[in-house]
């Protein structure tokens, strides 16, 4: 007896400890999924010439900051059309302006926005909440700027690749933009916590590629394949799952962060592209 409970204790003291880090995990879990920068973020006027602030109303109630930036020329290939940006899971919308200042050169107006919790936004982000706050956006535009739903590009950035895909199985746009987007979330987190058991714990899923099966619109996929945050395979694996016509887009080296995907040539390009084919 004495013998066994000498090797019991060490046993017991090994799951007690993995207890409190699964339970450790399950609590602080979206401090490990969203890095929002809460600073409020300047007036539109004073980043973007001629963009103009509005406030999106969710359906909790909620008063999001956003940007309405307006095309910078007369004539271009997204003349009439109007992107609707999902941010990643990081910053604020002060960050996307080389992005909605490059989109608007081409003719393009741009819709930038804050999730909860976000550039000064209250709240705090969850897979839910996400949805809420992207249908906000997706009805300021169609109800009260009175875009045509045709005429609405949804374009997402990484974690926002799953947000407006979801939103497009509800809503479907002219054309769907996905930078960087992964299979789901826990796929992406069996990356980089190979020993975390994330499909038990994970309560956010966002689940690109399922639902990306769903939206039958012209699609474009891009990535660096450089990306140490989402690997490319995965990427490609969203593409391949589209119901849609898809193009990809593969920029050589670009990791998840560099400028090339933000707003560089071959990202604006493929925008730009996609529209060019539904004309």
């Amino acid at each position: 007896m004495g013998r066994a409970w000498v090797v019991v204790r060490p046993a017991l003291a090994v799951l007690v400890v993995l207890a409190l880090l699964l339970a450790i995990g399950w609590l602080m879990q979206r401090r490990l999924i969203y890095f929002p920068d809460r600073s409020a973020v300047p007036r539109a006027a004073a980043v973007l010439p001629q963009a103009h602030d509005v406030t999106l109303e969710t359906s909790d109630r909620l008063r999001l900051g956003a940007w309405l930036v307006p095309p910078s020329a007369p004539v271009g290939p997204g003349g009439g059309y109007t992107v609707l940006v999902a941010n990643g899971n990081a910053g604020n919308r002060s960050y996307r302006v080389p992005l909605a200042a490059a989109l608007a050169a081409e003719g393009f107006a741009v819709l930038l926005f804050d999730y909860r919790g976000y550039g000064g936004n209250p709240g705090s982000p969850s897979e839910a909440g996400l949805a809420r706050d992207v249908r906000a956006a997706y009805r300021h535009l169609t109800e009260f700027a009175r875009v045509p739903p045709d005429r609405v590009v949804l374009y997402g950035e990484s974690l926002g690749s799953a947000v407006v895909t979801e939103l497009a199985t509800e809503h479907p746009p002219a054309a769907l933009v996905l930078r960087s987007p992964f299979v789901d979330l826990p796929s992406l987190a069996r990356v980089h916590y190979p020993f975390v058991p994330a499909g038990l714990l994970l309560r956010d899923r966002y689940s690109t590629a399922a639902h990306i099966g769903r939206v039958a619109v012209p699609t474009a996929v891009v990535f660096g394949t450089g990306d140490t945050t989402v690997p490319p395979e995965q990427s490609r694996t969203v593409a391949a799952k589209a119901a849609g016509p898809v193009t990809v887009t593969a920029i050589p080296g670009a990791d998840h962060n560099d400028r090339a995907l933000l707003d560089g040539p071959e990202l604006i390009a493929a925008v730009v592209q996609i529209i060019r084919g539904r004309s």
